[in-house]
């Protein structure tokens, strides 16, 4: 969530400059360039080549739709009231989790789920008078997210979390300049707004260190997050992602100078509420089992034979 915080915060700063396909476009780059030489030097479990097309171009494309449509809200709207809309993300993830990978969810959690989306609805205000369809672009990228954890489920411990990463932001990027292409094509109303022309910016590549930190930590924070959603139950990893809602309000005040309204801050409360107790229902689910996470396999070492998954507990004694 930190990774996530630092890119979100350099694109709303770079969305001034360059167009979100570019921005999109060269984070994907930057992720190839640095995962491919890393793959191939670790070898063992990390593979270029991966019997999952299929399943990594669908989460490319899902990248690629939903993240468009959330960077496109950042002119007009805060970092902190976007990316509150956008934390219903978790508890869509939750409802998916329940009816394709047949998570249990019960009266508590449904509870809970009521109350995050009665926060979504706060936030999203629909009958103020301030409201425009624009706030209901972050809340459709949170279901193309949530859609994309649900599908690295189904992968699950059968490739690396690089591999993942390697795959599923490569696919993104190569879909991004199409799509953007067919917007500026087919929406006459990206003619008002520069950070959807599909144009070579003025800037060029004068900011690149920029540009690299930006593809860096985007790159970080995916591999990590899908990591994480191979090796624990989904519902019970999708809370975690509330750790980001503090640190991009501060960060909204103290560089944009930005102030969430009260909508915002109700909203958020909510949502980070029910997110919270699904989590707590969860641990408490987890701890009644014996199945233990495995330990992640990204620290292989070169060289060392294939690391045989061992439960976290033993591996640390």
């Amino acid at each position: 969530m930190l990774f996530f915080v630092v890119q979100d915060a350099m694109m709303k700063s770079l969305l001034l400059s360059y167009p979100i396909w570019m921005l999109l476009f060269i984070r994907s780059m930057v992720s190839i360039v640095v995962l491919v030489p890393l793959i191939l030097f670790l070898g063992g479990p990390h593979k270029l080549r991966t019997p999952f097309t299929h399943i990594h171009f669908m989460r490319g494309a899902l990248f690629a739709t939903g993240f468009s449509l959330f960077y496109t809200a950042f002119p007009f709207m805060g970092l902190a009231e976007v990316t509150t809309i956008f934390f219903s993300a978790p508890l869509i993830t939750a409802l998916m989790a329940a009816f394709w990978l047949k998570e249990t969810i019960g009266p508590h959690r449904i509870g809970a789920l009521a109350v995050g989306f009665v926060g979504v609805v706060i936030a999203v205000n629909p009958t103020g008078d301030r409201f425009s369809l624009i706030a209901l672009l972050p809340l459709a990228c949170a279901v193309t997210y949530s859609a994309s954890q649900i599908l690295v489920r189904t992968i699950g411990e059968q490739e690396s979390s690089l591999t993942v990463g390697l795959h599923t932001l490569g696919w993104s990027g190569v879909l991004i300049l199409p799509m953007g292409w067919l917007v500026n094509h087919l929406v006459s109303a990206t003619l008002d707004y520069p950070h959807l022309h599909l144009t070579y910016p003025e800037a060029g590549l004068s900011q690149w260190p920029l540009l690299a930190l930006l593809g860096a930590a985007g790159m970080c924070g995916y591999i990590f997050l899908s990591r994480a959603y191979q090796v624990a139950n989904a519902s019970l990893v999708a809370p975690f992602d509330y750790t980001y809602l503090p640190l991009a309000t501060a960060l909204g005040y103290f560089v944009f100078s930005e102030v969430p309204g009260i909508n915002t801050l109700i909203g958020m409360a909510l949502i980070v509420s029910g997110g919270l107790y699904l989590g707590f229902r969860e641990l408490r689910a987890t701890r009644h089992t014996d199945d233990t996470p495995v330990v992640a396999e990204t620290v292989f070492a070169p060289a060392s034979p294939h690391p045989t998954q061992i439960p976290e507990e033993e591996n640390l004694s």
